[in-house]
């Protein structure tokens, strides 16, 4: 059994209760320094707008300010919605971090409006035309990335030209989102903790069709999931029976909008119906949390926290989107899936409605990671 899977931190940037937007922000820091001393690679933040408890609309720049903060962990969007943005632009920003942080820069890209129709509207007009638009989309930011894209039969780059480039992922929910990826040479995040579908076969359908770049020669994978981590299984229980589903608490009812379910899946760990989310999917399967769905503007939330029954990729329904337990039980069902997805990486979401039990959560499970992988 191979005990050296790899850890990541996906935040969606939370406001919990009475907190301010700035105290969440400054709790994001918090986080991804934590995640850095504990030993996770990764810290990805997602990106949401005019959503009221959450507090990411720019992940760039809050990159940009814990980059300056911390020395090694990777930094990554989780994602970019690229449908709403310029592709020079979007390498702009992520080659200027990659400059200024070298070898650290992920740029996740997704599918998803983000916030309601309104929002999505006035953020980029016609969200539906961009996300046709997509394919070309992507297609122009990896040649800006690969210095060679023209406009009009005219060189254009993007600058600055970082010495070690951003590493280029889509996130996603089902084949479309993996065909994108597989198309286009970059590496896959398959949104567990907000789909239904079977993982291991998006995953499978992905590498098969991959086509190796300069950038990336083999598929990469990881798998973002949804964790809740005890030191007991009654308090695990506890703090997962307390998350917000929609219409509760401090977590509003999110609206599913027109187009992608990847990147709301994130949202949809925190029981909220709709993430205005950075990932996804065109045609998301129904009850999801997703901020890519389509039409129904009153969703559902994707994710039962409060049910006790074990998540895992041979699961179906609500509760396979929340992995629940002792850090030992959480680790083991992550190896289990790790092992039917072909997957040695996971993206850890962590939905409860408490910053200390958050961190208390993400520090067990690596605590966890790393007794077993001196075993």
């Amino acid at each position: 059994m191979n005990n050296q899977l790899k850890l990541s931190v996906l935040d969606l940037v939370p406001r919990f209760g009475e907190s301010t937007f700035e105290e969440a922000l400054q709790q994001a820091v918090i986080l991804a320094q934590n995640a850095e001393a504990w030993g996770y690679g990764r810290y990805w933040a997602a990106e949401h707008h005019d959503l009221e408890h959450l507090s990411c609309a720019s992940p760039e720049i809050l990159l940009s300010h814990i980059g300056a903060r911390t020395a090694r962990i990777r930094l990554g969007s989780g994602a970019v919605l690229l449908p709403h943005y310029s592709p020079l632009k979007v390498a702009e920003n992520f080659r200027m971090l990659a400059a200024l942080y070298p070898g650290r820069i992920d740029l996740g890209i997704g599918r998803a409006p983000g916030g309601s129709a309104h929002t999505s509207m006035a953020l980029s007009g016609n969200f539906l035309g961009h996300v046709a638009d997509l394919p070309q989309r992507i297609r122009a930011l990896t040649e800006l990335l690969e210095d060679r894209y023209r406009y009009e039969d005219v060189p254009v780059a993007a600058k600055p030209v970082p010495a070690t480039p951003p590493v280029m992922w889509m996130l996603g929910t089902n084949t479309k989102s993996a065909g994108y990826a597989a198309e286009f040479s970059t590496g896959y995040v398959f949104g567990q903790f907000m789909s239904d579908t079977d993982g291991a076969e998006v995953l499978q359908s992905y590498r098969e069709a991959y086509r190796p770049s300069a950038f990336l020669q083999e598929p990469r994978t990881m798998v973002a999931v949804s964790v809740v981590c005890a030191a007991t299984e009654e308090q695990a229980q506890k703090l997962a029976a307390e998350i917000p589903r929609p219409g509760q608490g401090s977590v509003p009812t999110g609206r599913k909008e027109t187009a992608d379910h990847d990147q709301s899946t994130v949202l949809a760990a925190i029981g909220q119906a709709e993430i205005g989310g950075s990932g996804g999917d065109t045609h998301s399967s129904g009850r999801t949390a997703a901020t890519i769905h389509d039409g129904d503007p009153q969703g559902n939330s994707a994710s039962e926290s409060g049910d006790p029954a074990p998540s895992g990729p041979d699961s179906s329904g609500p509760s396979q989107r929340l992995i629940i337990g002792t850090p030992a039980s959480v680790r083991n069902r992550l190896q289990h899936m790790a092992e039917q997805y072909r997957c040695d990486e996971f993206l850890i979401v962590t939905p409860v409605s408490d910053y200390n039990s958050r961190l208390e959560s993400y520090r067990l499970l690596m605590e966890q990671q790393s007794t077993a992988a001196h075993i």
